[in-house]
C-alpha cells in the first residue's frame, strides 16, 4: 500500500535490516527498453528481498548527460544565458509548451530516476511559495515529515502570499500552467512510468505529507495538485475500461468462432493483454484510492474555503467523467454535505459539480436518490443570502425540473416562483427562466404544430397569455408588472412581444365556448402589454433592476429599433380601438395612454397614417372631457406634449387639435367662475363641479404646456381671493387654484429667462409672484388642512425659485425678482413646521393597529410631513430663512429620530458647512429652548435626574458627536457655543440673592457634554471666561444645588493641566500648577509667549462686562415665536467676519486659526502690562494672561482631546458627518515637547480634501 512517507534511498552499504525498515520499496528499471516490457505489478511498495540486488545510489551512477544543466544534488543551475531551468520557473513563465516540459522530465526520469523525482519535488515545494530547496542528502536520509518540518522553517514570513494566492495576470497564468503540467505529465506517462512502482508512490506521498501541514500554502498547493493528479488518473482509468470492454469483445468474438476459424494465438494475445489491462486497472484504483482517502477525505472540510472548494469542484468532474465510477451514493453524499458550507465560493461550485450532472439526461436514474435527500436543501439556497449562489440554486431546479416533472412539488415551484419579483435582476432572470419551463413550454408537438398555423388570440400564444395573467394576479407578494416582464423577456420574449394576440383578447368578443377575460383580467392584461411595449422600446430593465442604462450593442440596438417600429405600425391602429373600448374605465386608460410615448412618430407621415392620428386625437379628447382623475389627465397631458414635439411634422396637426380643446376649456371655466363668483354662498353643487371640473382639467394641461396666453391667473387669483375673504370656498378648488397659478408663475419666470425682458415684463411678473405669495401667506391660517399643506409647499418652493440664487449664472437682470421672507413669514412658515410635522401619533397608531388599510395611510400621511419638513429645511440649508429658526427643529432630533432624523441630520451638517459658528449658536439655542421649557413645567429646581433631563443631556451628547474628531476645523465654533451656554447659566439672578444659584445654572451640566470637543488651551480659556461670572461665595460653595457649576469646571479643568485642580483652590491653584510646570522645563521663546497670551485671552474680553450679549436672544418657548433677523442683531453682535475661509489659512498663519478670539489683540498687549493688581482683578487681567503664558509651556498641543464624552458609546460614531470625520492621532512625547502653537500638529498626510471640502479619512 501507498504510505505518506518519501522512499528513502538505499545506500550500498545498508544491512538487510536496515532495508526492511524503509516505507516504499524501489524498483529499478533494469533499463529503458524494460519500461515497455514486462513490469512487475499488484502490491506496489512491497520491501526487497534480501537476495535482490541493490539498486546503485546516486553517487555510483555516472552523472553524464544530466539533461538540463542540474547538478547531481537535484539543485537547478543555469545555462550561459541565464534562462530560468527548474521547473517551477518554466511553468511560472510560461514561454514553453507544456508537452515538450514534461517531455524534457520524461527523459530525465529515464536517464535517473532519483533525480527526476528530486526535481519534481522542488516544483511541488516553490509553488507553495517556499524559499527552500530539497538536496539529494535530505532525499536520501530524512523522512517525508521530517523534509516538510524543514521546508517549512524556511518558509519567507514576511508576506503571507504564496503563488496560488497572488494578485495579478502572471499568477492567474501560473495556476493554469500549473494545472496543465500535471495532467500533461499524467497522460505522457500513463503507458509506462506510472506502473513502475516508483514516481507515483512517491509523489502521492509527498503530497499526502504536504496536504496535512499546518502551513496554509503547503497544504493549498498540494491539495490543487492532489485533485488535478485524480482528474488525470480518472482519465487514464476511463480510457483502460474502455480498452478492457473492447478487448472482452474481441475475445468474446473471436472465441464464439467455430472451432476450425478460431485464432488460439489470437485468444492467447487477447488473454494476456485483458490480464494487463486489469493489473494496470487495479493499481490506477489503488492510487486514486489513496488520494482520495488520503487526501480529500481530510481536505473537503478544511478550515480554509479556497480548499474545500477544490475539492468539491475536481469530485464534480470526476463524477461527470466516469460516472460508471464514482456517481453513487458514496461520492455524491460529500456534494450533498458541503451545500451546507458556511462560504458562499464552496456552495458555488457544489451547485456548479451537480449543475454538470444534472444536464445529461441520461444520469437522471442515478441522482434520483440524491435528489430527494438534499432536494429541499437546494430549494431553500434560492434565498440564498449571496446572489452568485441564489442564482446558480435557481438554475440548478429548473434542470432537475426538466428532469423530472414530478421531482419538484407544488410548494417547491412556489418558492421560486416569487423571485421573479426580486430587485436582483440574476436572481430574477433565472427565476423568469423556471417559470418559463414550468408554464409556458409546450410539451405535446402534435398541439403545438396544430395551433401553430393559428394566429391571434386562438394562436399557440394565446392561452399562454392567459396563464401569464392569472399567474400575475394570483401573485400575492407583488404588484410590479414592469419586474415581471423584465424577468420573463430573456426566456419568453416571442410571447411578451405577440402584441397582437395581446390586443385581439382585449378587443374581440370570445368564440363560443371560451370564457371571456374577467374586468380584474383586462386591466391585468393592459399593464402587462405595456410594461412589455417599454421593455421593447427602452431595452433596459425597469427602475431599481440593475445600476444603470448601458450601452446597447450594435444587435440590441437593431433588436430595439426594429421592435420600436413593429409596436408603433400595430398601435398606431389598435390603440383608437382599445380607447374607445375602454374610455369609461380611468385605470385602463391611464395605461394604454402611455404607448403614444413609445411610438417612432415618424411612422404617422411616413406612412400615410395621419387618418389615425385624428382618430387617437378624438379619442384623448373624449377621455379628458369624461374624466376628472389626476392620473388620466395628466396622462392626457403628456401625450399631447409628446405629439407636439416641433421634431415631428404631425406637430401642426397636434397643436390645432390641442388648442381647441383648451380653447373651450378655458371658456367654459370663465363662464363658471363669474357663476360661481356671482352666487356666492349661494352657489350649489352643479356649479363648484363645473368649476372644480374644468379646474383639474387646465391645471393638468398647464404642468406641461405653456398657457400663459390664456391668462389663467387672473381667474385662479379671484377665486382664491374671494375664498380668503368670505371664508367659504371648497377646498379641492382652493387647492387646484394655488396649483394652477404656481404652474402659470413658472411659465411666465422660463419665458422671461429664455428671452431678453423688458423692465416692464419684470415689475409685472414681480408683482404677480408678491401677490401670489401674499395670497398662500394668507392659505396658512385656512381651516382645511390640505390648503394649509399646499399653501406651504408652494411658498417653500417659490422662495426657493425667487431666492438670491435666481441672479447666479450671469443673470444679474432677475434681480427685481428676488424675494427675502420677511420676519413675520419666517416665523409663520416656522410655526407650520411644529404645528403640522411635529405631532405625536402614539394614540392614533394604538387605535389603527392591525388595519393594513390605515397602517397605509399612516405611512402615505408620514411621507407627506417628511415632504413639509424638507422643504422647510431647504430654506434654511440655502440662507432663505435664518439660521436660527432651526434651533426648533434640532431639538427633535432625539424625539422624532426615527421619522425624521435622516432629514434634521442632513440639515445640521449644510448649515455647518455654511457657517459653523452661527451653526454652534443654533445647536446652543435649541437646548437653551428646552431647558427653557422644563423650567416652566418644572419650576426652578429641576430634578437632575428625571427623564426630561436626561433627554437634554443625551441631546447634548448627540450634537457633540456631531462636530466630530477634527478640533481644529471646529475649535472657534465651540468655544463660541461655551460661550453662550455660560452666558445663558448665567443671565438672571436668583431674585432671592447672590448666596442662592441663578435660576439658569443647571444649564452647565448639558453644557458639559460640549467640554471634550474643546481643545486643551481653549478649556483653560474657557475656564476663565467662567469665572468671570463667578463670586467666592459660588466658588466655595458645596450643596448639591451647585452641583452642575461643579461638574462644569471639572470638566473644563480635566486636561487643562497636567494635574488634576481641586473644585476650591480656585486661581491660586492655577497659578501654583503653572510655577510647578515653569520649573520643570526651560521656559520656551519670548515670542511663543506672546501669541500664546494673545491667543487665549483675546475672545473672552470681546465684552468688557459681565451683561450677556443680544447675540441670540432666546425666544419665547412657542411655535409662533418672532426672533430677531439676524442681519439686524448684527448691529448689536460683536463682529464675527474673522470666520476662517479656508483650511490653509488656519496651516500657515497661526493667528488665522483663532482669528476670531485675536479681535482685541491690542488690548491684550496693553493689558499684559498691569501686573501689580491684585489676584481677584489679576483673574481677568493682564497678570493672569501672562501666567497663563507661562503655563502652556506644559501644555498639551492642540491634539489632546480626540475621544467622545465619557458616556458615549461605540456605536455612537454614526453620528458624526462626513465633513468631520477623520481621525488624527495623538504627537508623540517629544513632538509635545518641541511643539509650538503652530499648525504642525495638522498632520495633513492622514487627511484627504476632496472637492467638495470633506476631509475624508484615508481608511
Amino acid at each position: 500500500m501507498i504510505t505518506s512517507e518519501l522512499p528513502v534511498l538505499q545506500d550500498s552499504t545498508n544491512e538487510p535490516g536496515q532495508a526492511e525498515a524503509v516505507s516504499l520499496g524501489v524498483n529499478e528499471l533494469e533499463d529503458t527498453g524494460e519500461v515497455k516490457g514486462k513490469k512487475k505489478r499488484g502490491r506496489p511498495g512491497r520491501p526487497p528481498t534480501a537476495n535482490k540486488k541493490p539498486r546503485k545510489t546516486p553517487v555510483d551512477k555516472p552523472q553524464s548527460g544530466a539533461p538540463r544543466g542540474r547538478k547531481p544534488n537535484g539543485v537547478a543551475q543555469q545555462n550561459g544565458e541565464g534562462d530560468a531551468i527548474t521547473l517551477f520557473e518554466v511553468v511560472r513563465l510560461g514561454k514553453s509548451a507544456m508537452q515538450s516540459v514534461v517531455d524534457d522530465w520524461i527523459e530525465s526520469y529515464k536517464h535517473d530516476r532519483d533525480i527526476a523525482l528530486l526535481d519534481l519535488i522542488n516544483f511541488f515545494i516553490q509553488c507553495s511559495g517556499c524559499k527552500g530547496t530539497v538536496r539529494i542528502e535530505m532525499f536520501r536520509n530524512m523522512q517525508n515529515a521530517e523534509i516538510i518540518r524543514k521546508m517549512t522553517e524556511e518558509f519567507d514570513e514576511d508576506s503571507g502570499d504564496y503563488p496560488l494566492t497572488m494578485p495579478g495576470p502572471q499568477w492567474k497564468k501560473f495556476r493554469y500552467n500549473f494545472c496543465e503540467f500535471i495532467g500533461v505529465l499524467i497522460r505522457q506517462c500513463q503507458y509506462s512510468i506510472i506502473y513502475d512502482e516508483y514516481m507515483m508512490d512517491t509523489v502521492i506521498s509527498l503530497l499526502t505529507g504536504l496536504s496535512d501541514s499546518q502551513v496554509r500554502a503547503f497544504r493549498h498547493t498540494s491539495t490543487l495538485a492532489a485533485m488535478k493528479l485524480m482528474t488525470a488518473l480518472v482519465n487514464v482509468a476511463l480510457n483502460l475500461s474502455i480498452h478492457q470492454d473492447n478487448t472482452q469483445r474481441q475475445y468474446e468474438a473471436e472465441r464464439n468462432k467455430i472451432v476450425g476459424k478460431r485464432a488460439n494465438e489470437k485468444l492467447e494475445l487477447l488473454l494476456q493483454k485483458r490480464k494487463e489491462l486489469q493489473e494496470n486497472q487495479d493499481e490506477i484504483e489503488n492510487m486514486m484510492n489513496s488520494i482520495f482517502k488520503g487526501i480529500f477525505v481530510h481536505r473537503y472540510r478544511d478550515a480554509i474555503a479556497e480548499i474545500r472548494a477544490i475539492c468539491i469542484e475536481e469530485i464534480g468532474v470526476w463524477m461527470k467523467m466516469y460516472s460508471d465510477a464514482f456517481l453513487n451514493d458514496s461520492y455524491l453524499k460529500y456534494v450533498g454535505w458541503t451545500l451546507h458550507d458556511r462560504q458562499g465560493e464552496v456552495r458555488l461550485k457544489c451547485l456548479k459539480a451537480l449543475q454538470n450532472l444534472y444536464t445529461n439526461r441520461e444520469l437522471f436514474p442515478k441522482l434520483e436518490l440524491f435528489t430527494n435527500r438534499f432536494k429541499d436543501r437546494i430549494v431553500s439556497m434560492t434565498l440564498d443570502k449571496e446572489y452568485d449562489v441564489a442564482v446558480e440554486a435557481i438554475r440548478l431546479v429548473t434542470l432537475i425540473l426538466q428532469g423530472s416533472e414530478d421531482a419538484l412539488s407544488n410548494e417547491d415551484c412556489e418558492n421560486v416562483y416569487h423571485l421573479v419579483y426580486s430587485a436582483h435582476r440574476p436572481v430574477a432572470v433565472a427565476a423568469g427562466e423556471f417559470l418559463h419551463r414550468k408554464l409556458f413550454s409546450r410539451h405535446d408537438p402534435q398541439a403545438e404544430e396544430a395551433l401553430a398555423k393559428r394566429r391571434g388570440r386562438n394562436s399557440p400564444n394565446g392561452n399562454l397569455i392567459r396563464m401569464l395573467v392569472l399567474f400575475f394576479l394570483e401573485s400575492e407578494l407583488h404588484e410590479h408588472a414592469a419586474y415581471l416582464v423584465d424577468s420573463l423577456w430573456d426566456s419568453s420574449q416571442e410571447l411578451l412581444k405577440d402584441w397582437e394576440c395581446m390586443t385581439e383578447l382585449l378587443l374581440e368578443e370570445p368564440v363560443q365556448g371560451e370564457e371571456a377575460l374577467s374586468d380584474r383580467q383586462e386591466s391585468a392584461l393592459i399593464e402587462l402589454m405595456v410594461c412589455t411595449i417599454r421593455q421593447a422600446a427602452e431595452a433596459h430593465p425597469p427602475v431599481g433592476r440593475g445600476t444603470g442604462k448601458r450601452v446597447l450593442t450594435a444587435k440590441e440596438r437593431k433588436t430595439q429599433i426594429d421592435d420600436r417600429n413593429k409596436l408603433t405600425e400595430h398601435f398606431i391602429m389598435a390603440l383608437p380601438m382599445l380607447l374607445s373600448k375602454y374610455q369609461a374605465d380611468a385605470e385602463k386608460v391611464a395605461n394604454l395612454l402611455q404607448i403614444p410615448t413609445f411610438f417612432d412618430l415618424d411612422v404617422y407621415s411616413a406612412g400615410r397614417m395621419e387618418k389615425h392620428l385624428d382618430a387617437l386625437l378624438k379619442q384623448i379628447r373624449f377621455v379628458v372631457e369624461k374624466h376628472t382623475e389626476t392620473e388620466v389627465l395628466e396622462a392626457c397631458s403628456k401625450t399631447y406634449s409628446i405629439l407636439c414635439s416641433e421634431e415631428y411634422t404631425i406637430m401642426n396637426r397636434v397643436d390645432i387639435a390641442r388648442s381647441q380643446l383648451i380653447d373651450e376649456m378655458v371658456d367654459r371655466f370663465s363662464h363658471s367662475v363669474e357663476d360661481l363668483l356671482q352666487e356666492g354662498e349661494e352657489a350649489d353643487d352643479d356649479d363648484i363641479y363645473n368649476v372644480l371640473s374644468t379646474l383639474k382639467r387646465l391645471t393638468a394641461f398647464h404642468n406641461a404646456h405653456d398657457l400663459t396666453r390664456w391668462d389663467l391667473f387672473g381667474n385662479c387669483y379671484r377665486l382664491l381671493k374671494t375664498g380668503i375673504e368670505q371664508g367659504s370656498m371648497p377646498e379641492q378648488i382652493a387647492v387646484q387654484a394655488l396649483q394652477c397659478s404656481h404652474y402659470s408663475i413658472l411659465w411666465q419666470l422660463v419665458k422671461i429667462t429664455e428671452g431678453s425682458p423688458t423692465k416692464d415684463d419684470l415689475v409685472a411678473l414681480r408683482r404677480v409672484v408678491k401677490s401670489f405669495l401674499a395670497v398662500c401667506q394668507q392659505c396658512l391660517s385656512n381651516v382645511n388642512t390640505p390648503v394649509k399643506e399646499q399653501a406651504f409647499m408652494l411658498l417653500c418652493d417659490l422662495l426657493m425659485i425667487f431666492s438670491h440664487q435666481l441672479t447666479n449664472g450671469g443673470r444679474e437682470a432677475l434681480q427685481p425678482l428676488v424675494f427675502n421672507p420677511d420676519a413675520q413669514l419666517q416665523n409663520e412658515l416656522l410655526s407650520f413646521v411644529l404645528d403640522h410635522v411635529f405631532i405625536d401619533q402614539d394614540d392614533e397608531s394604538q387605535s389603527m393597529e392591525g388595519d393594513e388599510e390605515d397602517e397605509a395611510n399612516k405611512i402615505e400621511a408620514l411621507h407627506k410631513r417628511r415632504n413639509l419638513l424638507a422643504a422647510f429645511s431647504k430654506l434654511i440649508i440655502y440662507d432663505i430663512v435664518d439660521m436660527p429658526a432651526a434651533a426648533d427643529i434640532f431639538k427633535h432630533y432625539m424625539k422624532y429620530y426615527n421619522d425624521y432624523g435622516d432629514i434634521i441630520k442632513e440639515t445640521l451638517s449644510k448649515t455647518r458647512q455654511t457657517d459653523k459658528i452661527q451653526c454652534a449658536k443654533t445647536l446652543i439655542l435649541s437646548l437653551q429652548q428646552l431647558f427653557n421649557e422644563l423650567i416652566q413645567d418644572q419650576g426652578p429646581n429641576l430634578d437632575r435626574t428625571s427623564s426630561h433631563v436626561s433627554g437634554i443631556k443625551e441631546l447634548a451628547r448627540r450634537f457633540a458627536l456631531t462636530f466630530g474628531l477634527d478640533q481644529i476645523k471646529t475649535r472657534e465654533a465651540v468655544a463660541t457655543l461655551h460661550k453662550d451656554g455660560i452666558e445663558f447659566a448665567f443671565k438672571y439672578q436668583n431674585p432671592k440673592g447672590a448666596e442662592y444659584p441663578p435660576p439658569n445654572l443647571a444649564f452647565l451640566e448639558v453644557l458639559s457634554e460640549f467640554s471634550s470637543k474643546l481643545l486643551r488651551q481653549d478649556k483653560k480659556t474657557v475656564h476663565s471666561y467662567l469665572e468671570k461670572f463667578l463670586t467666592e461665595q459660588m466658588m466655595e460653595r458645596r450643596e448639591d444645588v451647585w452641583l452642575p457649576l461643579i461638574s462644569y469646571r471639572n470638566s473644563l479643568l480635566t486636561g487643562g493641566d497636567e494635574d488634576r485642580l481641586s473644585v476650591t483652590s480656585g486661581g491660586a491653584s492655577s497659578k501654583a500648577s503653572s510655577v510647578r510646570s515653569k520649573k520643570g522645563r526651560p521656559p520656551l521663546h519670548k515670542k511663543r509667549i506672546d501669541a500664546e497670551e494673545s491667543v487665549e485671552g483675546s475672545w473672552l474680553m470681546r465684552n468688557d462686562t459681565i451683561q450677556t450679549p443680544g447675540a441670540l436672544q432666546t425666544p419665547q418657548l412657542t411655535s409662533t415665536v418672532l426672533r430677531e433677523n439676524p442681519r439686524q442683531a448684527a448691529e448689536h453682535m460683536p463682529d464675527q467676519d474673522s470666520e476662517p475661509g479656508s483650511e490653509s489659512d488656519y496651516v500657515h498663519n497661526p493667528q488665522m486659526q483663532m482669528s476670531w478670539l485675536s479681535q482685541q489683540k491690542l488690548e491684550e498687549v496693553n493689558r499684559k502690562d498691569r501686573t501689580g493688581m491684585s489676584y481677584m482683578k489679576a483673574r481677568s487681567g493682564g497678570v493672569r494672561q501672562t501666567v497663563r503664558g507661562l503655563m502652556e509651556d506644559d501644555a498639551e498641543p492642540i491634539f489632546e482631546d480626540v475621544m467622545m464624552s465619557s458616556r458615549g458609546q461605540l456605536e455612537d460614531m454614526t453620528e458624526e458627518f462626513e465633513d468631520t470625520m477623520v481621525i488624527d492621532l495623538p504627537p508623540s512625547r517629544n513632538r509635545r515637547e518641541r511643539a509650538e502653537l503652530r499648525p504642525d500638529f495638522f498632520d495633513s498626510a492622514a487627511m484627504i480634501e476632496d472637492d467638495s471640502g470633506f476631509t475624508m479619512p484615508m481608511f
